[in-house]
C-alpha cells in the first residue's frame, strides 16, 4: 500500500533536489518499508550529507520507519555547529580531518594540499577503492559524484558544489570550519607527504647556478624528495593563497 509522507530539506540540501521542492515541504510517495534514510536519497540527498532528521518533532536515526502523513525534515551536516543535545546520524565529526579526494576534483586535491592538508587523490582511483579508503582510514571523501556519496559503507563525505577548484576550495574550508587549520606551505603538491626545512648544503647538488647563488631557504618533501624554495612560482602561489584567505 503506497502512502505519503511530507519532506522538507533544509540549507544546501535543497541543491540535491528538484526545483519545485527546495525550501518547502513537498509530499513524497511512501511505502511501509520505507526508511528515512530511504526517502531522503530518493529526492536525491546523499546520505553523507545528512547530520539530523526530524520526523514529527522528534530525531530519529537513519533506519527509522514514519507513519503515512509523517513530516520530515532533513537538515545538512554541522561540521561547525555544536548540536550535541541531539543524536547525530553519523559518527562524531572528524576533527582532524584528512581527506580523500575523486578523480573530478584534482585541482581542489592540489589546492589544499597547498593550504597544509593531507589529501589522497589519484587520476585512476575507482570508486571501489575512493570508498574503502574513505572507509579505512577515516578521510573525508571529497566528490561531485552523488551515486558514490550515495554508498552505504561512506560515513564521511562532501558533495562540492562549486565548479571553479578555488571557489571548491572555499567551500570546503568554511562548511568544515577549517580556517584555524591553514598550514600554508607544509605538504608537497605532488605527492601529498610533509616539507622540512632542509639546510642549502645537503640539497647543493639539486639546484641550478643562479638558485644557489640567489636563494637560502629550502625545504624537501619527505615522501618524493623534491626541494621547494621561494623562487618566481611563489609569489603565484602565495598570492593563491591570499585570494583563499579572503574569501573564507
Amino acid at each position: 500500500m503506497t502512502g505519503f509522507v511530507e519532506v522538507r530539506p533544509y540549507a544546501e540540501l535543497n541543491a540535491f533536489v528538484a526545483a519545485e521542492c527546495r525550501g518547502v515541504a513537498s509530499r513524497r510517495p511512501f511505502r511501509p518499508h520505507q526508511t528515512v534514510k530511504d526517502v531522503a536519497e530518493a529526492m536525491g540527498i546523499p546520505h553523507t550529507e545528512i547530520d539530523l532528521i526530524v520526523v514529527d518533532g522528534e530525531p530519529v536515526d537513519f533506519g527509522y520507519r514514519p507513519r503515512t502523513g509523517a513530516r520530515i525534515a532533513v537538515y545538512p551536516v554541522f561540521e561547525a555547529l555544536g548540536i550535541e543535545p541531539i543524536e547525530r546520524l553519523r559518527p562524531a565529526p572528524l576533527r582532524d580531518p584528512r581527506f580523500v579526494a575523486d578523480v573530478n576534483v584534482g585541482k581542489l586535491a592540489r589546492y589544499l594540499r597547498l593550504l597544509g592538508f593531507d589529501v589522497q587523490w589519484s587520476p585512476t582511483a575507482a570508486d571501489e577503492t575512493l570508498a574503502r579508503v574513505s572507509t579505512d582510514d577515516q578521510r573525508i571523501l571529497l566528490t561531485r559524484d552523488r551515486g558514490l556519496l550515495a554508498r552505504k559503507v561512506i560515513t564521511h563525505g562532501l558533495f562540492v558544489h562549486a565548479v571553479d577548484p578555488v571557489e571548491q576550495v572555499v567551500e570546503v574550508v568554511r562548511r568544515l570550519d577549517l580556517t584555524s587549520r591553514l598550514a600554508p606551505f607544509t605538504r608537497c603538491m605532488r605527492c601529498n607527504d610533509p616539507l622540512v626545512e632542509v639546510p642549502k648544503s645537503e640539497v647543493l647538488d639539486q639546484l641550478e647556478p643562479l638558485t644557489r647563488r640567489y636563494y637560502d631557504d629550502f625545504r624537501r618533501c619527505v615522501g618524493c624528495g623534491r626541494v621547494f624554495w621561494a623562487g618566481s612560482h611563489h609569489d603565484r602561489l602565495v598570492t593563491l593563497v591570499e585570494t583563499i584567505r579572503a574569501r573564507v
